[in-house]
C-alpha cells in the first residue's frame, strides 16, 4: 500500500487526551462519537482516538503510575482494559468498540508507545510467528523518559519485524482506521526512532488495512523531513499543545520551517485543539477541570493558523459540553474548505509581530492576517505581495456578512492576539 493515498487532505477528529488523559472509558469514547456523527460529520470530522494507556486498569489522570501491571495477550501485545473498556471481554479488543465507530460512519484510532512492554520481556513472553521471546528483540537502553511502559525495539534483532508485524495486524483485526505513535518522532533523551518507524511502516503496509499513521511527539526534526514524509502521514512540529499563549506565539515560527513539506498524504501536525471543556481528568498542561484558557481572539487565531498551514485538526476538548461558540468553530464551511481544498500555504511576511499568510484554491486566494502583539493593532499586505494585479472581493470567512473591494491594500485593525481570515474572488 502506498501511505500517500490515505489521508488525501488533513485528518480531522477527535482525541481523548486534552480531557481525559490516560483514563478514557468506552462510555465516554462512544458519547463523542456520537456527538461527531451528529453534528461534525457533514462538515468533514471523521476521526475518534483513544489516546495512551487504554491498557491500564488503573490509570487515574494524566499522572502515569510507573511500573504498574498492564493488560497483555500471549504475544506480548497490550489489549484494552476491560473494567474500562466492557466489550473488549473475552479476547474481543477493540473489535466491538470499532464496530460500533463504524456503524456511525466514522474512523476508529488509537494511541500507542513505540516498543514492547517492559512486563512482556521481564517475563520474555512469546512473539507471535517466532519462536523467540520478548527479551531478545527489546533494547532496554531505549526508554521513554516519562512513561514506563515500554522498553525499545531493536530493529536489527530477529523478530524486530514480526513483532511490529503481530502488532498491526491485531489492530487491522480491530478495524482500526488511525494509528498515533509517541515517544518516537523526536524525545527528551533521543532524536526520531527512524528504524522504529522504518518497521512500523512496513507492518502497516503488510496488515491488509488502510492505517493512518501519526508519529509524536514532536518537535520532529527538520532534517528528517524526507523520512517522515517517506514513511509517516502525520508527524508533531511541536511538544504537547496546550491553552497558553506563549506555545501557540511559538507555533508561528514553526508552521513557517515546515511549510514547504506539507502535501497530499503528509502534514505537518501543529497538535490538538485544547478547545471547550477541557482537564476533566487530564493535569497536563499546567490545568485541571475547565475551559479553555483560550479568549476568543485566540481561539479565531489558532483555528486560523492550523486551517492554513493545512495541519490536522484534533478536537481535544469533551464534545457533548460544547457551548454554540465551540461548535462554530468547528463548523465553518468556508474555513474548512479553505482547509481542506488550499495549497502553496506560506509566509508572506512577519515584522514587529505582525503577520501575514495566504494561500490559493482554484479560485480563489485566502489571506490571514494575525496580530501576536499585545495591544490592538493595524495589519495590512498589498495585493501585490500578493501576486494579484487586480481588484478582488474581499469575504470575511469569520464573520462572513461582512465583504468589501480592495484595490490595492488589505488593512485591519485586530485585537491582541487575534486574527483575520480573508477570501479574495
Amino acid at each position: 500500500m502506498n501511505h500517500l493515498k490515505i489521508a488525501k487532505t488533513p485528518p480531522m477528529g477527535w482525541n481523548s487526551w486534552d480531557c481525559y488523559g490516560a483514563t478514557v472509558t468506552e462510555e465516554e469514547v462512544k458519547g463523542n462519537a456520537d456527538y461527531i456523527a451528529k453534528y461534525l460529520k457533514p462538515f468533514g470530522w471523521e476521526y475518534v482516538v483513544v489516546d495512551i494507556q487504554w491498557y491500564e486498569p488503573g490509570a487515574v489522570s494524566s499522572e502515569y503510575r510507573p511500573f504498574v501491571p498492564l493488560e497483555m495477550d500471549e504475544y506480548s501485545r497490550l489489549i484494552p482494559a476491560s473494567n474500562r473498556f466492557p466489550s473488549a471481554k473475552n479476547g474481543r479488543g477493540f473489535e466491538n468498540l470499532g464496530e460500533y465507530i463504524h456503524r456511525l460512519g466514522l474512523k476508529f484510532g488509537i494511541h500507542i508507545m513505540r516498543g514492547i512492554p517492559r512486563q512482556a520481556v521481564h517475563a520474555n513472553t512469546p512473539i507471535l510467528g517466532t519462536s523467540v521471546g520478548a527479551r531478545s528483540i527489546a533494547h532496554p537502553n531505549s526508554i521513554c523518559p516519562w512513561n514506563t511502559d515500554m522498553y525499545g525495539v531493536d530493529a536489527s534483532k530477529v523478530g524486530a519485524q514480526e513483532y511490529y508485524n503481530s502488532l498491526f495486524e491485531l489492530y487491522a483485526e480491530w478495524g482500526v482506521d488511525f494509528i498515533k505513535v509517541d515517544d518516537i518522532a523526536a524525545s527528551r533523551i533521543y532524536t526520531a526512532h527512524i528504524p522504529e518507524i522504518e518497521l512500523i511502516r512496513n507492518a502497516i503496509d503488510n496488515c491488509g488495512r488502510d492505517i493512518v499513521l501519526s508519529l509524536s511527539p514532536g518537535p520532529a526534526p527538520l532534517e528528517h523531513a524526507e523520512v517522515l514524509k517517506k514513511n509517516a502521514n502525520m508527524w508533531r512540529m511541536t511538544d504537547d499543545f496546550w491553552d497558553q499563549w506563549d506555545l501557540l506565539y511559538a507555533m508561528f515560527e514553526r508552521c513557517e520551517k515546515w511549510s514547504e513539506y506539507v502535501g497530499v498524504g503528509n502534514w505537518p501536525d501543529c497538535d490538538m485543539l485544547p478547545l471547550g471543556h477541557i482537564g476533566i481528568r487530564s493535569v497536563d498542561g499546567g490545568g485541571s477541570d475547565r475551559w479553555t484558557r483560550f479568549t476568543k481572539d485566540e481561539q479565531i487565531t489558532m483555528m486560523t493558523l492550523w486551517s492554513i498551514f493545512r495541519s490536522p485538526l484534533m478536537f481535544g476538548g469533551e464534545l457533548r459540553d460544547n457551548d454554540d461558540w465551540t461548535l462554530s468553530l468547528l463548523t465553518n464551511k468556508e474555513v474548512l474548505k479553505m482547509h481542506k481544498n488550499c495549497y502553496n500555504s506560506k509566509l508572506v511576511y512577519r515584522e514587529n509581530d505582525k503577520i501575514v499568510w495566504a494561500s490559493k484554491d482554484e479560485a480563489n486566494t485566502y489571506v490571514a492576517l494575525f496580530n501576536a502583539t499585545d495591544e490592538t493593532t493595524t495589519v495590512s499586505v498589498t495585493l501585490k505581495q500578493l501576486g494579484i494585479t487586480s481588484s478582488k472581493i474581499a469575504i470575511d470567512l469569520w464573520e462572513s456578512n461582512e465583504s468589501k473591494t480592495i484595490e490595492k491594500v488589505i488593512e485591519a485593525t485586530i485585537p491582541a492576539h487575534g486574527a483575520k481570515l480573508l477570501k479574495l474572488c
